[in-house]
C-alpha cells in the first residue's frame, strides 16, 4: 500500500489550520505593507550582493556537483549559478544572511524574517521559468512581495509570545515553518497540503542555538537560515508529490513538538495573522550589528565625536575607569559577552566589541569583525572596561507591541572623576518610527551594494525598476531575477 494513500482522520492542530487558512485565504490589501516589502526585497538582495565579496560565504555556494546547470532552474543573484529550487534557496538564503545585515524582528523570540526570501525567490523564479517553457504565464514580483509579507507575518506573530531560545532552539525553526507555508502556496497547494507540509516542518529535528553562543560560536549561524528555507522547499515539494502529513505534530502527547521540545507548553498568540510584522519590521541600515546592539552602536558613534581625543591611544584608554552600557534584558542574555572572541561570528554577537569599534572608529562595517581589526589591542582594552546593566523600563518598552523599542545608553567614567555625557537612543534608524529618516539611507545602502557587483548601466536599470512600486509588482519574476544574473 502506498504511504501517500494513508488517510489520517485526526483533526489537525489549530495552529496548522490557522496558518494554512491565512496563507490560502488572506488577501493583503495594505499598501504600506507592499511598499515596505519592496524596500525589504531590495535591502535583502543588497545584503546578498555584499556577502559575495567574502570567500567564507562564496565557498558554500553553487551546485552540489560542480558545473551542473539545471534547465529552467532558479538563478542565484550576483552569480552565474542556475540551480534546482532547493539548492538555490540555500544559496540565496545563505548570501542574504551571511553578514547579519538584513532585517530583524524582536519579541519573545527574535529572528530575520527576510531569511524566507531564499525559498520564496528560488521557487518563484523556477516556477516562472518552468511555466514559460510550457507556454504558460510566469509569476509576477507582486506574488513574491505577498509571499514575503505572509512569511514575515507567520514568523513574527509566532515570535511575539513564544521564546524558542529559552528552550535552546534556534529561531530558524520559524524560517522553516514560514517558508514551508508560503512556498507550498506558490506551488499550488491546497489548504490540506499546506497543513501536511507544515506538520513535517514542525516534526523535523530543530537546530540548537549552540553555534550562536560561546564557546561554540561559529559561521553556521550565517548559513543556518539558508539551510532552513531550503529544507522548507524540500518539504513543500514532497507534499506536492503526495507525501502524507501528521495532524497532531504539535500536540501529540509524549511525541509531539510541545512535549518533546517546548517543555509541554503550547504556543500562545497575541494577535491574528495580517500584515503587522512587515509594516513594523526593523531594517539594519547603518551598520551590520546584531539588532539588540544597533542603538548602542549609534550611541558609540555619538560618543566618538565627543570623546575621541581620549580614546585614541592605549595610554589614554588606561585612564578610563569604566564604560557603562545600559540596555534591555534580551541584549544581556544574547550579546553581553566577555573573554576571548575567536572569529567574526563571535564578534558580531558581542555588544562590547561593537561598541568598542564604534568608539574607536566612529563607524562599524562588516570588515571590522575580521581578524585585522580585532587584533588592535585597544579593542579588548575597551571591552574589559565595559559593564552591561539592565534598565527595566528599556525591557518593558522592548516587549510593548505599541513601542517595540530597542533602547541602549552609554556613558564613560574616567579615573579622575570626570565622565562623559550619557548618550541614549531608544529607537534605531531602521525602526518604523524613523522610516522617513531611514528609507533614503536604505536606498543608498542598496546603491552601494549594486555597485559592488554591477556596472553603472546595469545598476541603474535594477535601481529604476526596484524603486517603482507599480512597475516592480508587474514585472515577471524571471525577468527581475535576470537583472541580477551574471550568466
Amino acid at each position: 500500500m502506498s504511504h501517500a494513500a494513508i488517510t489520517n482522520k485526526q483533526i489537525p492542530d489549530q495552529v496548522l489550520i490557522d496558518i494554512a487558512d491565512y496563507v490560502a485565504d488572506f488577501s493583503v490589501e495594505n499598501k504600506e505593507a507592499f511598499n515596505t516589502a519592496r524596500n525589504c526585497l531590495i535591502d535583502t538582495l543588497g545584503c546578498g550582493l555584499e556577502a559575495l565579496s567574502y570567500p567564507a560565504c562564496t565557498k558554500l555556494l553553487g551546485p552540489v556537483v560542480p558545473g551542473t546547470i539545471v534547465p529552467n532552474g532558479a538563478r542565484v543573484p550576483g552569480t552565474n549559478y542556475q540551480l534546482d529550487p532547493i539548492n538555490a534557496a540555500f544559496n540565496i538564503g545563505t548570501m542574504i544572511r551571511w553578514l547579519d545585515f538584513n532585517d530583524t524582528w524582536l519579541a519573545a523570540e527574535w529572528g530575520h524574517p527576510s531569511d524566507n526570501l531564499g525559498g520564496i525567490l528560488a521557487v518563484a523564479d523556477w516556477l516562472s521559468r518552468t511555466r514559460l517553457a510550457k507556454g504558460e504565464v510566469p509569476l509576477l514580483m507582486k506574488d513574491v512581495l505577498e509571499a514575503m509579507i505572509k512569511a514575515h507575518e507567520i514568523q513574527g506573530v509566532i515570535a511575539l509570545d513564544n521564546s524558542f531560545n529559552r528552550v535552546g532552539l534556534d529561531h530558524v525553526v520559524l524560517v522553516k515553518v514560514a517558508s514551508t507555508a508560503v512556498v507550498a502556496k506558490l506551488l499550488g497547494a491546497s489548504k490540506q497540503q499546506i497543513v501536511d507540509a507544515l506538520s513535517n516542518a514542525w516534526l523535523d529535528g530543530q537546530s540548537l542555538r549552540t553555534y550562536r553562543h560561546a564557546p561554540n560560536t561559529g559561521s553556521r549561524k550565517s548559513w543556518a537560515a539558508g539551510d532552513a528555507t531550503s529544507r522548507a522547499v524540500k518539504l513543500a515539494l514532497m507534499t506536492m508529490q503526495g507525501e502524507m502529513g501528521y495532524p497532531t505534530a504539535l500536540t501529540a502527547k509524549t511525541w509531539g513538538f510541545y512535549d518533546v521540545l517546548f517543555k509541554g507548553k503550547s504556543f500562545s498568540f497575541q494577535r491574528d495573522f495580517g500584515s503587522y510584522v512587515m509594516e513594523n519590521v526593523l531594517f539594519k541600515i547603518s551598520f551590520p550589528a546584531e539588532f539588540h546592539a544597533q542603538t548602542a552602536v549609534e550611541c558609540a558613534l555619538t560618543l566618538h565625536e565627543k570623546e575621541r581625543d581620549k580614546l585614541d591611544t592605549i595610554e589614554k584608554i588606561a585612564q578610563i575607569d569604566r564604560i557603562v552600557i545600559t540596555t534591555h534584558e534580551s541584549a544581556i542574555r544574547i550579546i553581553d559577552k566577555t573573554g576571548p572572541l575567536n572569529n567574526p561570528a563571535d564578534r558580531d554577537h558581542c555588544i562590547q566589541y561593537m561598541v568598542a569599534i564604534g568608539l574607536l572608529k566612529g563607524n562599524l562595517t562588516a570588515q571590522d569583525y575580521e581578524d585585522k581589526m580585532a587584533q588592535d589591542p585597544r579593542v579588548d582594552l575597551l571591552r574589559e572596561k565595559m559593564v552591561c546593566q539592565e534598565n527595566k523600563k528599556y525591557t518593558e518598552d522592548y516587549l510593548d507591541p505599541e513601542k517595540r523599542s530597542i533602547a541602549n545608553a552609554i556613558q564613560i567614567f574616567y579615573l579622575d572623576g570626570t565622565k562623559s555625557e550619557q548618550i541614549a537612543v531608544e529607537y534605531p534608524i531602521g525602526h518604523k518610527r524613523r522610516r522617513e529618516e531611514g528609507i533614503p539611507k536604505l536606498v543608498e545602502k542598496f546603491k552601494r551594494n549594486l555597485a559592488r557587483q554591477f556596472d553603472p548601466v546595469r545598476a541603474d536599470k535594477i535601481l529604476a525598476i526596484s524603486l517603482n512600486q507599480a512597475a516592480l509588482e508587474l514585472i515577471p519574476v524571471n525577468d527581475y531575477v535576470d537583472l541580477y544574473w551574471k550568466g
